[in-house]
């Protein structure tokens, strides 16, 4: 016997969709190990949204998205018109809203207001948005725990490297001290294959946006801007620290040679983008991110190529580190799934 969890979702881009496809190719899984049947009951997008009383079909879903563009005309449940603040005000039932909508880290809109509704109804909330947390973590959290509902975003802080779970299952009664993080993977293929080939910074970041892990407009990564936005979000919630990105310390490697990348190997260090948060004994947290020499000895030396790593230093459980993680949408939706699955857990 499985028990049903109704699921809506909000943005139905590339994690989006993913995420869609994980349920049904996941299915028969997630019932047999979690006794679970995900059913998805509506999607909001700007160009028409669906709704159902009964389960659609994720993967059908997603192939129709992509090949209209648009969801207002779907046979039997599309909604002209309707975005996702319609699906979750229109939604008579439902146990989980899933966010994957376009970041905006300075107001957090529109996936703040969609939290805010969905947690308010009575929903769980799962997330792969970054931007309603940076700013305003405590305050869904604190309506979060005033409904008995759960809010899971794992998947905002490094895809499928499960950061937030080591933070806040795995040190579970430890005081993290220090959090230090390769966060980007971008730079860190950028700073990895400038030591390793011999490529300069722009052959580099060339052949990076040739493999699609940079952006055509990579400035977000290589000036450090997604680190500071990371880590703030990952401080957040690991050490209560209430920063603001603004507030973090940053450089970029868009100034780092090769030729120095090159040397600091030569003399057994290792060039990465490092993002720190650091707890002082008043409880103050502050924050950088730039350009570090690690010692080969460091756990996140090791961390090359487009991957990511956190290392966690404590009070009692010394120095954890986790690395690796799929970085791309299918990574993220991953992560979106195990946040519902661990809703769920029985204890």
């Amino acid at each position: 016997m499985t028990k049903n969890v109704r699921v809506i979702v909000c943005g139905f881009g590339r994690v989006g969709r993913n995420f869609a496809r994980l349920m049904d190719s996941k299915r028969r899984i997630v019932a047999r190990r979690y006794g679970l049947t995900l059913d998805l009951l509506g999607v909001g997008e700007l160009n028409g949204s669906v709704l159902s009383a009964s389960p659609i079909p994720p993967s059908e879903l997603a192939d129709y998205f992509e090949a209209h563009g648009n969801l207002g005309n779907y046979p039997g449940s599309g909604k002209t018109g309707w975005e996702g603040a319609d699906i979750i005000r229109e939604i008579k039932e439902a146990d989980v809203f899933v966010e994957t909508t376009p970041t905006n880290i300075q107001t957090g809109e529109p996936a703040l207001s969609h939290i805010h509704a969905a947690l308010s109804r009575g929903m769980n909330v799962v997330s792969a948005n970054k931007g309603p947390f940076i700013r305003s973590y405590n305050f869904l959290k604190s309506l979060a725990d005033s409904k008995g509902t759960s809010l899971k975003l794992s998947a905002a802080s490094a895809a499928a490297l499960p950061i937030l779970d080591v933070a806040q299952t795995c040190l579970a009664g430890a005081e993290i001290h220090t959090i230090e993080g390769i966060l980007n993977g971008t730079s860190n293929f950028i700073l990895s294959r400038m030591r390793i080939g011999d490529e300069d910074y722009e052959m580099a970041l060339a052949e990076a946006q040739r493999l699609g892990i940079a952006e055509s407009d990579p400035a977000l990564d290589v000036e450090g801007y997604d680190t500071v936005n990371k880590l703030a979000l990952i401080a957040n919630v690991a050490m209560e620290a209430n920063i603001l990105p603004e507030q973090i310390s940053r450089t970029g490697i868009v100034d780092i040679s090769a030729e120095q990348v090159r040397q600091a190997a030569a003399e057994g260090k290792i060039m990465r983008l490092l993002g720190r948060a650091v707890m002082d004994q008043s409880g103050r947290v502050s924050a950088t991110v730039a350009p570090e020499l690690l010692s080969k000895n460091h756990p996140l030396a090791s961390v090359d190529g487009a991957e990511k790593g956190v290392t966690f230093t404590t009070d009692t459980m010394d120095r954890i580190t986790v690395a690796g993680g799929k970085s791309d949408p299918k990574g993220a939706a991953a992560a979106l799934l195990k946040d519902i699955l661990n809703i769920y857990r029985a204890p």
